[in-house]
């Protein structure tokens, strides 16, 4: 069943292009500079703060995130954490229902914000 099997192991970049490599038929190198420059695309787009959504899979979006007082778990001392922004992603519904073994789910692919 879809979702049980959990594994340890990590998908690489370079198992990306096998997978592209195997399914499509392109060389490798081919296969390498396509899937690079699918991430190239990704990389800018979040670089410039826009939004990324792949429909079935997620999206990802950068977030601002204020400076803030924090306390040094070792010593309890005050820190402060300088202003930053991270990466977040959402599952996209069908990824979830993927996720947790549920492959006849036939919802949309929508997200709670928009």
């Amino acid at each position: 069943m879809a979702g049980k099997n959990i594994s340890n192991s990590t998908v690489t970049k370079a198992d990306i292009v096998d997978k592209v490599y195997e399914k499509i038929g392109f060389s490798k190198k081919e296969a390498s500079d396509l899937v690079e420059m699918v991430f190239d695309a990704l990389r800018g787009t979040l670089i410039k703060g826009e939004k990324v959504k792949i429909s079935g899979f997620g999206k990802f979006e950068v977030k601002q995130k204020e400076e803030r007082v924090g306390r040094n778990p070792q010593t309890g001392d005050r820190i402060m954490i300088s202003a930053r922004r991270v990466l977040n992603f959402s599952p996209s519904q069908v990824l979830k229902a993927l996720l947790n073994g549920r492959s006849d789910y036939k919802g949309g692919d929508e997200f709670d914000d928009e």
